[in-house]
């Protein structure tokens, strides 16, 4: 799943890149509009720990994701993205130490192209907060985490298929890291970092 997301992903920014793909008659966006996605996501974590002789594991998750985009010019728009995910939590090859929800909502700032016809590439980078929400503890007494702010960036294509619809492909990497408090064992600083990856549909209002 993961590699179909990302071979999905890299195939139409490759699309993208090739000005002989572009086509004339479909319109960029102006300043005031918004584009409504709805997407499909892999939230992949990349995680890292300070935990000493063992090593925190937070597995995939895979969940709708929605985001506005509101242009400020045909170039320039932020973008609100908004998702949550379950993730189980352990210590490889040892304890399990329950599931916990993610919610990072994420706005990012962004440069749209627009000079490639039904392409539109973007680029961007921004911040996240993310919450902690609904943990179990698992094999431990308790289990707990901070939230916190971190930064992101991101780049994605729309595929202009109808004058106001797009098809969408994006990926966004989160430097997210919590105070993990373990019952027992104390805190532990992880590093989470995810990268998400999403295929989905938009309309332009």
């Amino acid at each position: 799943m993961k590699k179909l997301l990302l071979g999905s992903v890299a195939a139409m920014a490759m699309m993208g890149a090739a000005p002989s793909f572009a086509e004339d008659g479909f319109s960029n966006p102006e300043a005031g509009d918004i584009m409504v996605r709805v997407r499909g996501i892999g939230v992949i974590p990349n995680e890292s720990d300070d935990l000493a002789g063992a090593t925190v594991e937070v597995d995939d998750a895979y969940v709708p994701e929605l985001d506005f985009t509101y242009f400020f010019t045909p170039n320039i728009a932020a973008e609100l993205i908004l998702a949550t995910a379950p993730h189980d939590v352990g210590v490889k090859g040892g304890a399990d130490l329950g599931e916990v929800w993610l919610l990072p909502p994420t706005l990012t700032a962004q440069y749209h192209f627009t000079d490639l016809g039904r392409f539109k590439p973007y680029v961007g980078a921004g911040i996240n907060y993310t919450i902690f929400y609904n943990e179990s503890s698992g094999d431990v007494s308790s289990m707990s985490y901070d939230n916190s702010f971190g930064w992101a960036l991101q780049a994605g294509i729309d595929y202009q298929v109808a004058d106001r619809w797009y098809l969408n492909a994006d990926v966004k990497r989160l430097w997210l890291s919590t105070d993990a408090k373990v019952g027992g064992v104390g805190t532990v600083e992880v590093d989470i970092d995810p990268w998400i990856v999403g295929i989905g549909v938009g309309y332009r209002f």
